[in-house]
């Protein structure tokens, strides 16, 4: 079973067990949180597509930590014009261990995938 979730204003392909960044979220480490922005299900057989989310499925995530990406350099030059400019940026992001997708754990997808 997986999710295509809506995060920050991007979109991340989720199944239960799954280790994802997204961009910050003001949730302290050790919390958990329910996803409700679920654009998509599927569980094998049947698939679901919500206009814009599917109603009524969430997704349950644990934030294991928050940090910063790496550096990102950004460098313009404009040639013959004794013009340069340099900066860097770090994006700030949010790790969430997903748990549950639509109310399948991680534990029974793995009993599941083993039977």
């Amino acid at each position: 079973m997986y999710a295509v979730i809506e995060s920050g204003g991007k979109q991340y392909r989720v199944a239960p067990g799954d280790v994802i960044r997204v961009e910050r979220l003001a949730v302290p480490a050790g919390e958990s949180l329910d996803l409700d922005r679920v654009l998509l299900v599927a569980d094998g057989e049947q698939t679901r597509v919500g206009s814009p989310v599917v109603d009524g499925v969430t997704v349950t995530a644990k934030v294991r930590a928050h940090g910063r990406g790496e550096k990102v350099r950004i460098f313009k030059f404009r040639r013959r014009k004794n013009s340069r400019r340099q900066a860097g940026h770090r994006q700030d992001y949010t790790e969430l261990e997903i748990t549950q997708v639509a109310g399948v754990s991680a534990r029974a997808d793995e009993a599941a995938a083993t039977a």
